[in-house]
């Protein structure tokens, strides 16, 4: 089993683009976690493993200012995030209730949480841009969490934007948003995935160079021996 940090250290050289790829041809088709997008342009693509926070509809006895200060709250799962863990956020695509603010966010940075992620969206937009938090987000709205959702539980098996997701698994995020891999399958991603960046990569040169797609992407028997080739003379 890798540890975290050959894990991190491998998929941040691999796009989020090549590893839907790689786990299409593993049979995963429901892995792009839908309305991730990143809320400040050029954010760096991030490798963690996925902490999960989940909200459910605004019921009016339990979404209240005073349910910020519950054992079950985010102030609470904040606090029991450990360092470089990436914050996944079920919020049901919520659009006009923010589940974190300004004060939130400089707290997760300033535990050295790698990044947020939610298919809902966040408040005090210039204030969390300010904390240097890396988030992926639909976008800012002003009122609080509970004028439409109620925060029931962490570290639970979640959905968010339409992929469960299980505390653990591994989340890829650049700017194309956010893509889970199974804790199960991070070995074999592993293996597979700096190879098919290499492949691609000897594609493009290829095409830039003036060569037609059929035959090259993908490659057939005889690109394939080439790319082999060329592969093989790199490493000499």
């Amino acid at each position: 089993m890798a540890t975290d940090s050959q894990i991190i250290e491998t998929l941040s050289r691999v796009t989020t683009a090549t590893l839907t790829t790689i786990l299409l041809k593993k049979g995963l088709r429901n892995v792009w976690l839908r309305g991730t997008k990143p809320l400040r342009p050029g954010q760096p693509r991030l490798v963690g493993r996925a902490f999960t926070l989940r909200f459910v509809p605004a019921r009016e006895d339990l979404a209240t200012p005073e349910s910020w200060s519950s054992p079950i709250s985010t102030r609470a799962a904040i606090e029991a995030m450990p360092e470089g863990c990436i914050a996944v956020v079920d919020a049901m695509g919520v659009q006009d209730a923010g589940i974190f603010g300004d004060i939130l966010c400089a707290r997760m940075a300033k535990k050295g949480i790698a990044a947020l992620i939610t298919d809902g969206v966040v408040r005090d937009l210039a204030g969390v841009l300010s904390t240097g938090l890396p988030v992926w987000c639909n976008g800012a709205a002003a009122p609080p969490s509970v004028a439409g959702l109620t925060f029931v539980a962490w570290q639970q098996p979640i959905a968010c934007g339409g992929v469960a997701v299980f505390p653990d698994d591994i989340i890829v995020v650049d700017d194309d948003g956010a893509v889970l891999i199974p804790a199960a399958l991070i070995d074999a991603v592993l293996e597979l995935a700096p190879e098919q960046e290499r492949l691609e990569s000897w594609i493009m040169k290829e095409v830039e160079a003036g060569a037609s797609l059929p035959g090259l992407y993908p490659p057939n028997a005889e690109n394939k021996a080439r790319y082999e080739k060329a592969k093989s003379e790199s490493k000499g």
